[in-house]
């Protein structure tokens, strides 16, 4: 009974400094979006968000990314209810959707680099490039934990401290999600119509 709470004692100190980071990589964000919306118009006589951007591409990725935010949904729903292969499952789905979604992003930004629209052709195409490519960084380190969490369920059934573990997965996977819906909004919708 003492160990019980012991580890939930430290699991509530370990989520409390989950949320703590949450909030500086808010932070963080809030900071690339500021300096995205100041230098969105400074393209140097390059192009514009409009000229670049392929609307019906980024709504494929954005929809792949918000179906991985139900799959982990789903995952971690599983493993509250101790249904291991279930949750095995949703999260390779998961692991699948952010893999595609992390892959078309780098082929749009090898596309655009292909075109002659690297970071360097403007301060819109830097802070672009920055504020994109944080959030992508963002996912890839999201896969990883995602793959040392599917690879620790495969060895053995599930532990409460694993369903814990998977909470924060998921509230960071969520997070992510969050995130892109501001770039979906802000950076190719607002930045591609202009």
């Amino acid at each position: 009974m003492n160990r019980e709470k012991e580890e939930l004692a430290v699991f509530s100190r370990k989520t409390l400094g989950f949320w703590v980071y949450l909030m500086t990589d808010c932070v963080l964000f809030a900071t690339l979006f500021a300096t995205f919306a100041v230098l969105r118009t400074a393209t140097a006589g390059g192009p514009a968000g409009s000229d670049i951007f392929d609307l019906n591409f980024v709504l494929i990725e954005t929809m792949i990314l918000l179906t991985s935010s139900f799959t982990v949904g789903l995952a971690l729903l599983a493993a509250e209810r101790g249904l291991r292969y279930q949750s095995l499952t949703w999260l390779v789905i998961t692991f699948a959707l952010g893999a595609t979604f992390l892959g078309m992003e780098l082929w749009e930004f090898n596309h655009l680099i292909g075109e002659g629209h690297g970071w360097q052709q403007s301060a819109f195409l830097s802070s672009y490039f920055v504020l994109v490519g944080t959030h992508g960084l963002h996912i890839a380190v999201g896969l990883i934990w995602m793959a040392v969490v599917i690879f620790r369920l495969i060895q053995r059934n599930f532990k409460e401290t694993d369903v814990r573990r998977l909470s924060l997965l998921s509230l960071f996977w969520h997070f992510l999600d969050i995130i892109w819906i501001f770039i979906f909004s802000f950076v190719y919708l607002i930045g591609g119509m202009a």
